[in-house]
């Protein structure tokens, strides 16, 4: 188990309550012991917690883990804690992270359809947690089979950045990220709660959902005729909006950095509409990249900060940066000038472009004139989202890749397990944490693309940044940074 520190140095640096931060390495584990459970290769991860832990970085927390499952005689009492007493004792022995097994519960009912569902409480004792059993937090499942899935579920990798992350990675049976976002849009008419307007609207802006209003609409389509439900539109909204404007804060402050206004993500509501019943296939709202400034080259999509990254670039800062651009939020920025001078400046952050020199700099629009203006992050000395929004009036690359994780299709007999991975039924040694995976060389391959010459490298790990190479004629190419393409399992 990781020390309390890095919860509390977490905390700080993201801005987020540190038993938030715990649930979500908590949450990590969680995931981790489902998988490798027989369940894992049934059970099918959906909902919010989906979204941060699967598709999105820079993304809101959550807190609750929603699995549809295939098998209704699953949702038994006897059956869970059975399952779950297996699940608490691997995460035991994997992270020492303390699951009580006699404080498990399961609440099985009849939803309103009279279909058979459960709602779970599992309680644990992580970094922070107090020794008391008695005020132990808790993490919520919410099991249902009452679900129709449209799409192939797929294998996701588990995002977990916390120091003990294993070798051979963490992953778990997923919708698809279309099915994700159709269910998220019908969750949204049903029952209009805040998250899921703050997630449709987030699926919304993303540039990989711009070509997808087609096929999330088929999918839309048969999940509501399943429900029997009509099919959502923004003016059977508005009845509702009163009540999801004044939960707005009570179920999103906690969770992200800075709370947008609501208004700023209830007013996209008609724009998405427009875009989910187009008639043909559009790209919507085609707003140009923002012209290069300093002698950078054009912008093309989002950079891979990441092997940018040093002492004088902290992650934390520039995913701050990347929280206010996918949220439409101003940032606060602290910057160091040229000659020394500090200066505080209100921007709108739009995209990362590298120079020939091999700077990188951040372009923006400085707030009040709307003058553009481009930073040098080795300069940068803090920043800050504030609640403060902007419309975007050029195209926001600055945003969060996704979704990159789904790793492969799920055949149809189930989940392929690495044949090293033990299933819980044998007997397992306790993990040293200083011994290396025996089958590291498995897991997912990510694969980008040079803007310049257009070809394709490989990494085992998420960086863009190439090498000195030729383009296919044998001259030397320019091209320093690669744009993600795609994941390989």
């Amino acid at each position: 188990m990781i020390p309390k520190r890095e919860i509390l140095e977490l905390a700080t640096s993201s801005g987020i309550r540190p038993h938030v931060i715990e649930k979500d390495y908590v949450l990590g584990w969680m995931l981790a012991g489902i998988h490798q459970h027989e369940i894992g290769k049934t059970w099918v991860f959906k909902g919010g917690t989906c979204l941060k832990k699967c598709y999105f970085e820079t993304y809101r927390f959550s807190e609750d883990l929603d699995f549809t499952l295939s098998d209704p005689a699953q949702i038994d009492n006897d059956f869970l804690n059975s399952v779950f007493s297996e699940i608490s004792e691997w995460i035991y022995e994997n992270a020492g992270i303390e699951v009580p097994v006699e404080k498990l519960t399961f609440d099985i009912y009849e939803n309103p359809r009279g279909v058979t569902s459960c709602q779970g409480r599992v309680f644990y004792r992580g970094p922070i947690s107090p020794d008391s059993h008695k005020r132990l937090p808790r993490i919520k499942l919410d099991l249902t089979v009452d679900e129709l899935l449209i799409e192939s579920s797929v294998t996701s990798a588990v995002k977990h950045d916390y120091s003990d992350f294993p070798d051979d990675g963490i992953y778990i049976q997923s919708y698809s990220y279309e099915e994700v976002f159709a269910e998220k849009t019908r969750a949204l008419a049903e029952r209009t709660r805040p998250r899921d307007l703050y997630d449709v609207i987030n699926f919304f802006r993303r540039p990989e959902s711009s070509l997808l209003a087609k096929s999330v609409r088929k999918i839309l389509e048969a999940k509501c005729q399943f429900k029997s439900i009509p099919m959502p539109n923004y003016a059977d909204l508005l009845e509702h909006r009163d009540q999801c404007d004044a939960g707005w804060g009570q179920q999103l402050s906690h969770q992200i950095q800075s709370l947008p206004p609501f208004d700023s993500f209830w007013n996209e509501l008609p724009s998405f509409f427009e875009w989910l019943y187009a008639p043909v296939i559009s790209t919507r709202r085609s707003l140009a990249a923002m012209p290069p400034q300093q002698g950078a080259r054009a912008s093309i999509g989002p950079i891979d900060f990441r092997s940018y990254a040093t002492s004088s670039l902290p992650l934390s800062l520039m995913e701050r940066i990347r929280f206010a651009a996918a949220n439409h939020l101003c940032v606060e920025l602290e910057y160091r000038k040229e000659n020394g001078e500090q200066n505080t400046y209100l921007i709108e952050p739009y995209s990362l472009n590298e120079t020939s020199a091999g700077n990188l700099l951040l372009h923006a629009l400085k707030h009040q004139t709307h003058e553009i203006r481009a930073f040098r992050t080795d300069r940068m000395i803090g920043a800050r989202a504030t609640d403060i929004p902007f419309t975007p009036s050029y195209r926001v690359d600055l945003i969060p890749q996704g979704p990159h994780n789904a790793v492969s299709e799920m055949p149809q007999s189930g989940l392929r397990i690495p044949a090293r991975q033990k299933a819980l039924s044998t007997t397992r040694p306790a993990r040293k944490k200083s011994a290396k995976s025996t089958w590291s060389s498995s897991g997912p391959v990510y694969v980008y693309q040079c803007p310049m010459c257009q070809k394709k490298f490989t990494r085992k790990k998420m960086n863009g940044k190439l090498n000195s190479h030729k383009t296919k004629d044998g001259f030397p190419c320019s091209g320093r940074t690669g744009m993600y393409v795609e994941t390989k399992y």
